[in-house]
């Protein structure tokens, strides 16, 4: 029984080392198994963008481009006919000649700028060619109007007792419902000399018919002295006031912010110039006509207007031409 015990002891521990080792394995030895391997592939990234960056096919001209060009062309041709856009009128080249007025006009915009210096006062006179537009608007909206007026009237209506009145032909009926024919209604309307009368009186009417109001607003400021602002209208060679404000800064005369905006809004504006006393009237009617707001600005004002208008008018032909051929 020693002996066996002795035996086992004198065996050397490095035997037992060795197999111990070799019947262990590690877990990185064992295969794994292959749905596993799979499922834990890495995800390769694309190396191309999602969207595609190739150049889309340009769309043709519109079906109506040249169309349009060709009328707009048109119209620039009328226009440049009608007058030269470039050329001042005589009397308001006469105007910036004699007068001590500065004119300011950029190209593309409504508003036209007059600046003067009177002592150590700054006059400055604003007018705009917006006014001319909203006079066109007005006056197609009263042709409309007459048209729908003489809608209302049916030529078949028959008036009473048959009664026919001047220049009307084959208007009256008789009782029996028979129309009148009078013997004048065999006249040409333009040899009738009750007509001819009428119509000559009509077109004199229409040559005396005022022209359209300009809208003027003068300003006048002194140094720290704050400023008055004359709202007036130049119409048929005069300058009609109607109204006059007083601001203790030439700031907010002046100025275009929503602050000045509403600063002038809350400033009294004093009585309507037609209410003022008619000496005061006719005071502050000289003291403007010394700083040059007189009949010749009322007479330039308007023609300077249709001036510019038209010059406008054919350079936005001109824009609106080159940006459709473009």
């Amino acid at each position: 029984m020693l002996s066996i015990r002795y035996a086992v002891r004198t065996v050397p521990r490095s035997l037992f080392r060795s197999s111990a080792s070799s019947s262990l394995r590690p877990l990185s030895c064992l295969s794994k198994p292959c749905f596993l391997q799979s499922s834990w592939t890495p995800v390769q990234r694309q190396s191309h963008p999602a969207f595609s960056t190739s150049i889309s096919k340009r769309e043709p001209a519109g079906e109506f481009d040249q169309e349009l060009s060709a009328k707009l062309e048109n119209e620039l041709s009328l226009e440049k006919e009608t007058r030269d856009s470039k050329q001042l009128p005589p009397g308001v080249q006469e105007f910036l000649d004699n007068s001590s007025f500065e004119l300011k006009d950029i190209p593309g915009n409504e508003e036209v700028i007059l600046t003067k210096k009177f002592g150590d006062e700054t006059v400055k006179v604003k007018f705009s060619i917006a006014d001319m537009n909203y006079e066109q608007d007005g006056d197609q909206e009263d042709g409309e109007n007459a048209l729908e007026d003489e809608d209302l009237f049916d030529d078949t209506t028959p008036q009473r007792g048959g009664a026919q009145s001047k220049g009307t032909v084959n208007q009256g009926r008789t009782p029996g419902g028979n129309i009148n024919v009078a013997p004048e209604d065999n006249v040409a309307p333009a040899d009738r000399p009750e007509l001819a009368d009428s119509e000559d009186a009509g077109a004199s009417e229409q040559a005396q018919s005022p022209a359209y109001p300009a809208a003027v607003h003068v300003t006048i400021s002194k140094p720290g002295k704050g400023a008055i602002q004359i709202v007036t209208s130049a119409q048929d060679g005069l300058i009609i006031i109607e109204n006059v404000y007083y601001y203790p800064k030439a700031e907010i005369a002046e100025a275009e912010t929503p602050e000045s905006d509403f600063a002038r809004a809350n400033i009294y504006a004093g009585p309507p110039f037609q209410n003022l006393d008619p000496e005061l009237q006719s005071m502050l009617e000289r003291y403007l006509d010394e700083r040059g707001i007189n009949e010749q600005l009322a007479s330039f004002v308007p023609d300077y207007v249709d001036h510019k208008e038209q010059r406008e008018y054919v350079q936005w032909l001109e824009n609106m031409k080159r940006f459709v051929d473009a």
